[in-house]
């Protein structure tokens, strides 16, 4: 069983940055694509970013473009999500996703994910 553990939110100022982790267990991390989703108070969960298995290619939900940055290590299986220029908009639980890379390349919608973390709670002041 693959298990997610996010951890870095908080509250930030409007302009700030924040650093999300996501720990994984299991032995296989290097083969599942990896993404990073957020969920609003009244809203439904959306994607954020995504990186396949290598690292090679990563893909964004437009609203994050130029901002946010996805990577990962594969010797630590964890994958990070550095977030600059905050806004309070971005205020959200955010959900790490993980599925494996047999079965899709991206995760970039909840229909792919196999494998769901905790979330952790940004919250952005004006």
């Amino acid at each position: 069983q693959v298990q997610l553990v996010e951890s870095g939110g908080g509250l930030v100022q409007a302009g700030g940055s924040l650093r999300l982790s996501c720990a994984v267990s299991g032995r296989t991390f290097s083969s599942y694509a990896m993404g990073w989703f957020r969920q609003a108070p009244g809203k439904e969960r959306e994607f954020v970013a995504t990186i396949t298995a290598t690292g090679s290619l990563r893909y964004y939900a437009d609203f994050v473009k130029g901002r946010f940055t996805i990577s990962r290590d594969n010797a630590k299986n964890t994958v990070y999500l550095q977030m600059n220029s905050l806004k309070p908009e971005d205020t959200a639980v955010y959900y790490c996703a993980a599925s494996p890379g047999g079965r899709v390349v991206v995760v970039t919608s909840t229909s792919k994910v196999d494998y769901w973390g905790q979330g952790t709670q940004v919250t952005v002041s004006s």
